[in-house]
């Protein structure tokens, strides 16, 4: 399965547009990160455990998009695209998506 935020392959033809292709996930921040990051807010630098949350869910996001285009019997998905919102307070949403396409 190739994935690519680029509209075409090079050295491949989108032979038939399959639809959208998409994967989510929502993820919450725990009260012992919010006090370390309360913490880290004062001396400045990187949260590095709200990093690490964010690329988790990011690979789980396009992981279950991946999943979708399989499930489409994709080839490749090509434009992907990630978007995060807040879903409630201390949560957000990750999502994938772009364009599950069957190539020559």
């Amino acid at each position: 399965m190739i994935i690519t935020t680029t509209e075409s392959i090079p050295g491949k033809e989108v032979v038939e547009i399959l639809g959208i292709a998409r994967g989510s996930t929502v993820r919450a921040r725990n009260i012992g990160r919010d006090i370390f990051a309360g913490l880290k807010n004062i001396v400045g630098g990187e949260i590095e455990e709200y990093t690490k949350l964010q690329a988790h869910a990011r690979e789980q996001a396009i992981q279950r998009m991946t999943q979708d285009a399989q499930n489409q019997n994709a080839d490749a998905v090509i434009n992907v695209r990630l978007m995060t919102s807040m879903v409630m307070q201390g949560a957000s949403e990750i999502l994938a998506y772009g364009t599950a396409v069957k190539l020559k």
